[in-house]
């Protein structure tokens, strides 16, 4: 029997979906400038450092920028061991551009996984402060001095003649201005991305970032990696 009056039903249209468009997560807050300071940035390191535990189980930074002195950094692979970034309990892994950077926030090589370069760093900072003893706490306590105010974490400066500094030593010309470094005979202008060409014009005196101790262990021989090389 045919069922005269109802219509057959159609079946609306469906529209296609489109795929949604992928997002990139956000980057963590552990990418180190010459002044010290931690940024959130996409940039990778060639370096890693450690300062201690600094974030918590959201991978956000705290008020603490640092939670002892040893101040290192790190290959970023060693015997194959394989970390996950910010994990609760772990240290906060941190990265630097190249080790002149590093060197300027305030770091210096680890005695574990860059032993070579730890001896180098140790045996020039002897001969720039004989009078002082070199084991690694040592040296930290002196470099902690010189590289932070410990009650505002202000990166610890001083001027000196441009002129004085040795390569691989980071420096600007006033308060807000960029960080500049010495490298093969030419000044070079530091970002998250790289090097660039510095200003032409200088100031004989320059407000410098590296800190004092390590200055003098640059000029006594220890030669930083700059990814500006070449």
């Amino acid at each position: 029997m045919t069922n005269v009056g109802h219509k057959k039903r159609i079946a609306p249209r469906r529209r296609p979906r489109h795929p949604r468009p992928m997002t990139r997560p956000s980057p963590l807050q552990n990418r180190v400038t010459p002044t010290g300071e931690i940024c959130a940035h996409a940039a990778r390191g060639t370096l890693m450092g450690n300062r201690g535990i600094l974030h918590d189980e959201r991978q956000q930074l705290g008020t603490a920028r640092w939670k002892h002195q040893a101040w290192v950094t790190c290959t970023l692979a060693f015997k194959a061991r394989r970390r996950d970034l910010m994990k609760p309990g772990n240290y906060t892994e941190l990265f630097f551009t190249d080790e002149a950077v590093a060197l300027a926030a305030g770091h210096r090589p680890c005695g574990e996984c860059r032993r070579e370069d730890f001896n180098r760093f140790r045996d020039a900072f002897a001969k720039a402060h004989p009078d002082l003893p070199h084991r690694a706490p040592d040296m930290d306590r002196l470099m902690h001095k010189a590289r932070v105010v410990s009650r505002s974490r202000a990166q610890v400066t001083y001027e000196a003649m441009l002129s004085d500094l040795p390569e691989g030593v980071f420096f600007r010309v006033a308060p807000a201005g960029g960080p500049l470094v010495r490298w093969q005979g030419k000044v070079l202008a530091w970002s998250f991305e790289g090097y660039s060409a510095g200003p032409d014009a200088l100031p004989e005196r320059v407000e410098v970032l590296t800190p004092e101790p390590t200055v003098k262990a640059i000029a006594a021989g220890y030669v930083p990696v700059c990814i500006a090389t070449g």
